[in-house]
Protein backbone atom coordinates (compact mmCIF):
# COMPACT_ATOMS: atom_id res chain seq x y z
CA UNK A 1 0.00 0.00 0.00
CA UNK A 2 0.93 2.95 -0.58
CA UNK A 3 2.71 5.21 2.85
CA UNK A 4 2.83 2.35 4.33
CA UNK A 5 5.92 1.28 5.66
CA UNK A 6 7.31 -2.33 4.51
CA UNK A 7 6.75 -5.10 7.18
CA UNK A 8 10.74 -6.04 7.45
CA UNK A 9 11.64 -2.46 8.24
CA UNK A 10 9.21 -2.05 10.82
CA UNK A 11 9.78 -4.99 12.51
CA UNK A 12 13.90 -4.29 12.58
CA UNK A 13 12.90 -1.39 14.22
CA UNK A 14 10.26 -2.25 17.30
CA UNK A 15 12.59 -5.12 17.76
CA UNK A 16 15.62 -2.80 17.93
CA UNK A 17 13.41 -0.62 20.56
CA UNK A 18 12.22 -3.72 22.27
CA UNK A 19 16.02 -4.71 22.36
CA UNK A 20 15.20 -8.29 20.26
CA UNK A 21 17.95 -8.81 17.48
CA UNK A 22 16.70 -7.87 13.91
CA UNK A 23 14.84 -10.14 12.03
CA UNK A 24 14.55 -12.63 14.59
CA UNK A 25 10.35 -13.34 15.38
CA UNK A 26 9.78 -12.33 19.06
CA UNK A 27 8.95 -14.50 21.17
CA UNK A 28 5.29 -15.35 22.52
CA UNK A 29 5.50 -13.73 25.18
CA UNK A 30 7.00 -10.88 23.82
CA UNK A 31 5.40 -10.54 20.53
CA UNK A 32 5.27 -7.77 18.47
CA UNK A 33 2.30 -5.61 18.30
CA UNK A 34 0.24 -6.69 15.35
CA UNK A 35 0.15 -3.04 13.91
CA UNK A 36 4.05 -3.51 13.10
CA UNK A 37 3.74 -7.30 11.93
CA UNK A 38 2.14 -5.93 8.10
CA UNK A 39 2.01 -3.77 5.39
CA UNK A 40 -1.82 -3.72 5.40
CA UNK A 41 -4.02 -1.87 8.07
CA UNK A 42 -5.11 -3.78 11.02
CA UNK A 43 -7.85 -2.64 12.44
CA UNK A 44 -10.61 -3.49 15.01
CA UNK A 45 -14.34 -2.90 15.56
CA UNK A 46 -14.38 -0.51 18.93
CA UNK A 47 -17.07 1.05 20.80
CA UNK A 48 -17.27 4.91 22.58
CA UNK A 49 -18.43 3.62 25.57
CA UNK A 50 -15.65 1.14 26.35
CA UNK A 51 -12.65 3.35 25.17
CA UNK A 52 -14.28 6.14 27.58
CA UNK A 53 -14.76 3.96 30.61
CA UNK A 54 -12.26 0.68 30.44
CA UNK A 55 -8.60 1.62 30.44
CA UNK A 56 -7.33 -2.03 29.77
CA UNK A 57 -9.50 -2.16 26.68
CA UNK A 58 -8.27 1.24 25.25
CA UNK A 59 -4.19 0.17 26.17
CA UNK A 60 -4.93 -3.25 23.83
CA UNK A 61 -6.57 -1.39 21.17
CA UNK A 62 -3.56 1.74 20.96
CA UNK A 63 -1.08 -0.93 21.69
CA UNK A 64 -2.16 -3.68 18.44
CA UNK A 65 -3.96 -1.96 15.85
CA UNK A 66 -3.49 1.37 13.46
CA UNK A 67 -7.45 1.32 12.55
CA UNK A 68 -10.69 1.50 14.03
CA UNK A 69 -14.37 1.14 12.82
CA UNK A 70 -17.04 2.54 14.99
CA UNK A 71 -19.22 -0.71 15.97
CA UNK A 72 -22.58 1.40 16.02
CA UNK A 73 -21.85 4.76 16.52
CA UNK A 74 -21.81 5.98 12.71
CA UNK A 75 -25.10 4.01 12.23
CA UNK A 76 -27.92 5.80 10.36
CA UNK A 77 -29.98 4.92 13.46
CA UNK A 78 -27.73 6.28 15.89
CA UNK A 79 -26.55 9.56 14.66
CA UNK A 80 -30.55 10.61 13.31
CA UNK A 81 -33.06 8.39 15.03
CA UNK A 82 -35.24 10.88 15.59
CA UNK A 83 -35.89 13.20 12.51
CA UNK A 84 -33.61 16.22 11.69
CA UNK A 85 -32.09 15.43 15.72
CA UNK A 86 -28.45 14.47 15.44
CA UNK A 87 -26.19 12.65 17.97
CA UNK A 88 -22.82 12.54 16.82
CA UNK A 89 -21.55 12.18 20.23
CA UNK A 90 -20.28 8.81 19.97
CA UNK A 91 -18.99 9.11 16.28
CA UNK A 92 -16.66 12.33 17.52
CA UNK A 93 -15.12 10.53 20.48
CA UNK A 94 -14.19 7.47 17.92
CA UNK A 95 -12.46 9.65 15.75
CA UNK A 96 -10.75 12.46 17.93
CA UNK A 97 -9.53 9.18 19.70
CA UNK A 98 -8.26 7.92 16.37
CA UNK A 99 -6.34 11.15 15.77
CA UNK A 100 -5.12 11.62 19.10
CA UNK A 101 -3.46 8.09 18.45
CA UNK A 102 -2.78 8.49 14.95
CA UNK A 103 -4.72 6.09 13.86
CA UNK A 104 -6.90 5.51 10.58
CA UNK A 105 -11.03 5.27 10.75
CA UNK A 106 -13.36 2.80 8.54
CA UNK A 107 -16.51 4.77 8.45
CA UNK A 108 -19.46 2.43 9.18
CA UNK A 109 -22.27 2.32 7.51
CA UNK A 110 -24.12 4.50 5.45
CA UNK A 111 -26.57 2.86 3.98
CA UNK A 112 -27.84 -0.31 5.98
CA UNK A 113 -31.70 -1.99 6.17
CA UNK A 114 -30.91 -2.70 9.22
CA UNK A 115 -30.20 -0.35 12.56
CA UNK A 116 -32.63 2.33 10.33
CA UNK A 117 -34.52 4.70 12.09
CA UNK A 118 -38.32 3.45 12.18
CA UNK A 119 -39.58 7.54 10.29
CA UNK A 120 -37.40 6.46 7.22
CA UNK A 121 -39.07 3.29 6.06
CA UNK A 122 -42.38 5.32 6.23
CA UNK A 123 -41.15 7.96 3.43
CA UNK A 124 -42.64 7.54 0.03
CA UNK A 125 -40.11 7.23 -2.88
CA UNK A 126 -39.09 10.69 -3.85
CA UNK A 127 -38.54 11.67 -0.30
CA UNK A 128 -36.70 8.54 0.69
CA UNK A 129 -34.21 9.46 -2.15
CA UNK A 130 -33.92 13.21 -0.79
CA UNK A 131 -33.73 12.05 2.31
CA UNK A 132 -30.88 8.98 1.96
CA UNK A 133 -28.83 11.74 0.04
CA UNK A 134 -28.86 13.98 2.67
CA UNK A 135 -28.05 11.90 5.01
CA UNK A 136 -25.16 10.47 2.92
CA UNK A 137 -23.56 14.16 2.21
CA UNK A 138 -24.01 15.39 5.73
CA UNK A 139 -22.40 12.34 7.36
CA UNK A 140 -19.47 12.31 4.97
CA UNK A 141 -19.19 15.92 4.81
CA UNK A 142 -19.01 16.06 8.74
CA UNK A 143 -15.60 13.50 8.69
CA UNK A 144 -14.36 14.96 5.34
CA UNK A 145 -10.80 14.57 5.33
CA UNK A 146 -10.70 12.05 8.63
CA UNK A 147 -12.31 8.28 7.30
CA UNK A 148 -9.75 6.64 4.80
CA UNK A 149 -12.58 4.12 3.93
CA UNK A 150 -16.38 4.10 3.83
CA UNK A 151 -18.60 0.88 3.84
CA UNK A 152 -21.32 2.93 1.74
CA UNK A 153 -23.58 -0.15 1.11
CA UNK A 154 -23.60 -2.89 3.36
CA UNK A 155 -25.58 -6.76 3.35
CA UNK A 156 -27.83 -5.88 -0.04
CA UNK A 157 -27.99 -9.57 -1.36
CA UNK A 158 -29.37 -12.76 -0.31
CA UNK A 159 -27.38 -15.72 -0.30
CA UNK A 160 -28.32 -16.39 -3.75
CA UNK A 161 -27.38 -14.05 -4.92
CA UNK A 162 -30.68 -11.97 -5.37
CA UNK A 163 -31.36 -8.46 -4.17
CA UNK A 164 -32.27 -8.20 -0.24
CA UNK A 165 -35.91 -7.14 -0.39
CA UNK A 166 -35.24 -3.82 1.58
CA UNK A 167 -36.92 -0.22 1.68
CA UNK A 168 -34.28 1.20 -0.68
CA UNK A 169 -34.77 -1.60 -3.35
CA UNK A 170 -38.37 -1.54 -2.90
CA UNK A 171 -38.89 2.17 -3.53
CA UNK A 172 -35.71 3.43 -5.36
CA UNK A 173 -34.44 0.19 -7.07
CA UNK A 174 -31.34 -1.23 -7.87
CA UNK A 175 -29.90 2.16 -8.78
CA UNK A 176 -29.64 3.77 -5.61
CA UNK A 177 -26.32 1.69 -5.18
CA UNK A 178 -24.54 3.77 -7.55
CA UNK A 179 -26.23 7.17 -6.39
CA UNK A 180 -24.66 6.66 -2.54
CA UNK A 181 -21.81 6.05 -4.02
CA UNK A 182 -21.47 8.82 -6.39
CA UNK A 183 -22.69 11.38 -3.60
CA UNK A 184 -20.20 10.34 -1.13
CA UNK A 185 -17.45 10.62 -3.25
CA UNK A 186 -19.11 14.47 -3.96
CA UNK A 187 -18.93 14.57 -0.29
CA UNK A 188 -15.36 13.48 0.29
CA UNK A 189 -13.66 12.92 -2.65
CA UNK A 190 -10.13 10.94 -1.13
CA UNK A 191 -12.21 8.79 1.06
CA UNK A 192 -11.97 5.10 -0.14
CA UNK A 193 -15.54 3.50 -1.00
CA UNK A 194 -16.57 -0.03 -0.77
CA UNK A 195 -19.43 -2.13 -0.59
CA UNK A 196 -19.51 -4.70 2.29
CA UNK A 197 -21.08 -8.02 3.23
CA UNK A 198 -20.77 -11.27 4.59
CA UNK A 199 -20.76 -14.78 3.33
CA UNK A 200 -18.74 -13.31 0.04
CA UNK A 201 -15.54 -14.64 1.82
CA UNK A 202 -15.29 -17.86 -0.86
CA UNK A 203 -16.79 -17.77 -4.63
CA UNK A 204 -20.76 -18.68 -4.50
CA UNK A 205 -24.08 -17.12 -5.59
CA UNK A 206 -24.20 -13.88 -3.32
CA UNK A 207 -20.21 -13.18 -4.03
CA UNK A 208 -20.76 -13.29 -7.44
CA UNK A 209 -23.81 -11.33 -7.13
CA UNK A 210 -20.95 -8.44 -5.50
CA UNK A 211 -18.66 -9.68 -8.47
CA UNK A 212 -21.05 -8.37 -10.85
CA UNK A 213 -22.28 -5.53 -9.64
CA UNK A 214 -18.69 -4.27 -8.54
CA UNK A 215 -17.94 -4.91 -12.31
CA UNK A 216 -20.77 -2.89 -13.70
CA UNK A 217 -20.51 -0.03 -11.43
CA UNK A 218 -16.90 -0.09 -12.40
CA UNK A 219 -18.01 0.16 -16.26
CA UNK A 220 -20.73 3.15 -15.53
CA UNK A 221 -17.79 5.47 -13.90
CA UNK A 222 -19.20 5.02 -10.47
CA UNK A 223 -16.38 5.46 -7.95
CA UNK A 224 -16.58 2.26 -5.73
CA UNK A 225 -12.91 1.71 -4.70
CA UNK A 226 -12.98 -1.64 -2.83
CA UNK A 227 -15.29 -5.01 -1.58
CA UNK A 228 -15.28 -5.27 2.26
CA UNK A 229 -15.49 -9.08 3.00
CA UNK A 230 -16.97 -9.89 6.70
CA UNK A 231 -15.44 -12.70 7.67
CA UNK A 232 -17.89 -13.68 10.00
CA UNK A 233 -16.97 -17.49 10.51
CA UNK A 234 -17.72 -20.64 12.56
CA UNK A 235 -15.62 -23.37 13.54
CA UNK A 236 -18.69 -25.55 13.15
CA UNK A 237 -18.70 -24.64 9.23
CA UNK A 238 -15.64 -25.47 7.17
CA UNK A 239 -13.30 -22.42 5.92
CA UNK A 240 -14.76 -21.00 2.73
CA UNK A 241 -13.84 -22.23 -0.60
CA UNK A 242 -12.02 -20.26 -3.19
CA UNK A 243 -11.32 -17.27 -0.74
CA UNK A 244 -7.88 -16.82 -2.25
CA UNK A 245 -9.21 -16.79 -5.93
CA UNK A 246 -12.42 -14.89 -4.89
CA UNK A 247 -10.22 -12.25 -3.21
CA UNK A 248 -7.96 -12.30 -6.76
CA UNK A 249 -10.92 -11.91 -9.10
CA UNK A 250 -11.63 -8.77 -7.69
CA UNK A 251 -8.55 -7.49 -7.76
CA UNK A 252 -8.15 -8.35 -11.20
CA UNK A 253 -11.16 -5.83 -11.98
CA UNK A 254 -9.35 -2.79 -10.55
CA UNK A 255 -10.69 -2.89 -7.33
CA UNK A 256 -9.30 -3.32 -3.42
CA UNK A 257 -10.65 -5.86 -0.50
CA UNK A 258 -10.52 -5.67 2.35
CA UNK A 259 -11.67 -8.24 5.30
CA UNK A 260 -13.70 -5.74 7.88
CA UNK A 261 -15.36 -7.77 10.55
CA UNK A 262 -13.61 -10.94 11.29
CA UNK A 263 -14.66 -13.19 14.18
CA UNK A 264 -14.51 -16.61 14.35
CA UNK A 265 -17.12 -18.80 17.02
CA UNK A 266 -16.75 -21.39 18.38
CA UNK A 267 -19.30 -23.75 20.65
CA UNK A 268 -19.01 -22.45 24.11
CA UNK A 269 -17.07 -23.12 26.38
CA UNK A 270 -13.89 -23.44 24.13
CA UNK A 271 -11.34 -25.99 24.45
CA UNK A 272 -8.10 -26.27 23.37
CA UNK A 273 -9.17 -28.06 20.14
CA UNK A 274 -11.48 -25.35 19.41
CA UNK A 275 -9.10 -23.01 20.25
CA UNK A 276 -6.73 -24.52 17.57
CA UNK A 277 -9.41 -24.97 14.74
CA UNK A 278 -10.32 -21.21 15.53
CA UNK A 279 -6.89 -20.10 15.30
CA UNK A 280 -6.53 -21.87 12.06
CA UNK A 281 -9.41 -20.12 10.54
CA UNK A 282 -8.20 -16.68 11.64
CA UNK A 283 -4.63 -17.65 10.18
CA UNK A 284 -6.17 -18.79 7.03
CA UNK A 285 -7.92 -15.17 6.71
CA UNK A 286 -5.27 -13.22 7.64
CA UNK A 287 -2.60 -15.33 5.28
CA UNK A 288 -5.17 -14.94 1.76
CA UNK A 289 -5.74 -11.81 2.47
CA UNK A 290 -1.83 -10.92 2.40
CA UNK A 291 -1.35 -13.24 -0.59
CA UNK A 292 -3.41 -10.80 -2.32
CA UNK A 293 -1.79 -7.42 -2.98
CA UNK A 294 -4.97 -5.13 -3.32
CA UNK A 295 -6.38 -7.02 0.25
CA UNK A 296 -5.23 -3.66 2.23
CA UNK A 297 -6.67 -3.91 5.49
CA UNK A 298 -7.83 -6.91 8.14
CA UNK A 299 -9.90 -5.64 10.51
CA UNK A 300 -11.91 -7.93 13.42
CA UNK A 301 -15.15 -7.18 15.06
CA UNK A 302 -14.29 -6.39 18.42
CA UNK A 303 -10.62 -7.66 19.63
CA UNK A 304 -12.20 -9.28 23.05
CA UNK A 305 -14.29 -11.39 24.02
CA UNK A 306 -15.34 -9.72 26.98
CA UNK A 307 -17.65 -7.47 24.48
CA UNK A 308 -18.16 -9.53 21.65
CA UNK A 309 -21.68 -9.29 20.02
CA UNK A 310 -21.77 -13.48 19.25
CA UNK A 311 -22.78 -14.81 21.89
CA UNK A 312 -26.42 -12.83 21.82
CA UNK A 313 -27.16 -13.80 18.66
CA UNK A 314 -25.47 -16.87 18.09
CA UNK A 315 -26.57 -18.42 21.34
CA UNK A 316 -24.31 -21.51 22.76
CA UNK A 317 -21.66 -19.85 20.75
CA UNK A 318 -19.10 -17.33 21.48
CA UNK A 319 -15.10 -16.99 22.47
CA UNK A 320 -15.08 -15.39 18.88
CA UNK A 321 -12.19 -12.61 19.34
CA UNK A 322 -8.22 -12.54 19.27
CA UNK A 323 -8.42 -11.84 23.01
CA UNK A 324 -10.29 -13.39 26.10
CA UNK A 325 -12.66 -11.61 28.67
CA UNK A 326 -9.36 -10.45 30.25
CA UNK A 327 -7.61 -8.98 27.72
CA UNK A 328 -5.46 -12.84 27.12
CA UNK A 329 -4.13 -13.23 23.58
CA UNK A 330 -5.39 -16.80 22.56
CA UNK A 331 -3.76 -18.81 19.64
CA UNK A 332 -5.99 -16.97 17.34
CA UNK A 333 -3.53 -14.02 18.06
CA UNK A 334 -0.62 -16.02 17.64
CA UNK A 335 -1.98 -17.24 14.60
CA UNK A 336 -1.75 -14.25 13.32
CA UNK A 337 1.39 -12.61 14.82
CA UNK A 338 3.91 -15.97 15.35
Amino acid sequence: MSGRIPKKRVLATVAAVMGIAAWQAPAASASVPLQYTTNRYVGSAVAAAYLASETDYRAVLTREFDNVTPENEMKWGTIEAVRGQYDWSGADAIVRYAQTHHKTVRGHTLVWHSQLPDWVGALPADELRRVLRDHVTTEVKRYKGKIRAWDVVNEIFNEDGTWRDTVFHQKLGEGFVADVFRWAHAADPHAKLYINDYNIEGINPKSDAVYNLVKTLRRQGVPISGVGIQGHLSIQYGFPGQYRENLARFAKIGVETAVTEADVRIPTPPDAAKLATQASYFGQLWDGCHAVRKCVEFTTWGFTDRHSWVPDVFPGEGAACLFDENLRPKPAYFALNP
